[in-house]
């Protein structure tokens, strides 16, 4: 099992996925904040809100396959940052992460941990992709499955999307516990499993990969997890790289988050440019969208949520800079900071657009991404039964 490989795939995979399902016709309702900081509510059952667990084989030999999930998280990122429920409302995405069949493991627990729970933080799923490592064990899918059903919170909401991505290229029978019977589980709580198999698309469906994911209505993959991605490079790509720099300059931390936040923000943009400076343009372009939100520690996100009162925030909470101010200081001072983010945002998205049709005018099926190509069309069929569209 190919290492950083499995792990990077899953996660982008479920990051995909949950940008883009789950269309819900309720309204939002209107939450009191309980605490001076402003953080969002955690009840989702009024949102349209799609809930993805990736389950990442970290044993050995997926490196390619990590590879391509890192390089190609943003490019699903920002597919699904155009992703509409019918005609209007947009839902948000909260993606898992579990590894398993690494050595590392507790052979007590499965050799199974849960790497992230639900979150809709991008700088944190990208820090968790990255922190992974991988080393030879025994690979469950069954039990890995019926583990994150058990564990996490996937609501009851009927018109939400709730996925499952599992990586590997083992037999998907494996373990004590019958997979049939862990995706059967699934089912009963309507959570769609889809399966990768890294390797042949035949040994897949002899090793049970397609039949795990058929049992539940989800799609079976099989990629070429080494193969490389050719990235083609742009003349827009310096310039998205500087205005992404001044984009961070326009983050107002506050609270007990705001400086860790700030640095794992930065952290994030080394991690993609260190892989490739193109993997940066594409992180750049994530971070002008709407799946891009910072309100639990930037007061520029913050401000703009209807829940957030200023006025409430204790001023040791504010950055030196500003606790001396008025409210009404404050405020021009996050106003302009706004006016400034949204301009950098849309000349972010305008070079973009020039960018992607620089590629199209390049790009042949050499440059497409495994990863992202079996992704996306599995997603936006299953997304299409919950009335997704695109822009």
């Amino acid at each position: 099992m190919k290492k950083y490989q499995k792990i990077g795939v899953l996660s982008f995979l479920v990051l995909t996925m949950a940008m883009g399902y789950g269309c819900e016709t309720r309204k939002d309702t209107n939450k009191k904040v309980l605490l001076a900081q402003a953080t969002p509510s955690t009840k989702t059952a009024d949102k349209n809100t799609v809930k993805i667990a990736l389950l990442l084989d970290t044993s050995n030999s997926m490196d390619g396959l990590i590879n391509q999930a890192k390089s190609q998280l943003w490019d699903i990122v920002n597919e699904f940052t155009h992703a509409r429920c019918g005609n209007e409302t947009r839902p948000e995405l909260q993606i898992a992460i579990y590894q398993y069949g690494n050595d590392n493991l507790s052979s007590r627990e499965g050799y199974i941990q849960q790497v992230l729970n639900f979150s809709n933080d991008l700088d944190e799923i990208s820090e968790k992709l990255f922190s992974l490592s991988t080393n030879g064990g025994e690979e469950f899918c069954g039990e890995v499955i019926q583990t994150s059903i058990k564990q996490l919170e996937w609501g009851k909401n009927p018109d939400n999307l709730k996925m499952i991505f599992i990586a590997g290229n083992e037999p998907f029978t494996q373990g004590k516990l019958n997979y049939k019977d862990a995706v059967t589980n699934a089912k009963e709580k309507d959570i769609v499993v889809n399966t990768i198999f890294c390797g042949n698309y035949e040994q897949g469906i002899r090793t049970k990969w397609k039949n795990g994911a058929v049992l539940t209505g989800g799609e079976y993959m099989a990629i070429d997890h080494n193969r490389e991605v050719v990235h083609i490079k742009t003349p827009y790509d310096d310039i998205i790289i500087r205005l992404n720099s001044k984009l961070n300059k326009t983050y107002i931390s506050y609270g007990s988050l705001g400086a860790s936040k700030m640095e794992m923000q930065r952290t994030q943009d080394q991690n993609a440019m260190a892989m490739e400076e193109t993997v940066a343009v594409k992180r750049a372009v994530s971070k002008s969208s709407r799946l891009y939100n910072n309100k639990k520690w930037d007061l520029v996100d913050a401000y703009a949520d209807e829940e957030f009162e200023l006025e409430k925030l204790p001023k040791n909470e504010l950055p030196e800079h500003l606790q001396d101010k008025s409210k009404k200081e404050i405020e021009a001072y996050i106003k302009d900071k706004q006016a400034e983010r949204e301009n950098i945002q849309n000349e972010i998205a305008e070079l973009n657009k020039k960018r992607e049709l620089y590629i199209s005018e390049k790009q042949d099926d050499k440059n497409n991404g495994e990863l992202e190509s079996a992704m996306l069309k599995a997603i936006k069929r299953q997304a299409s039964v919950k009335n997704y569209t695109w822009e």
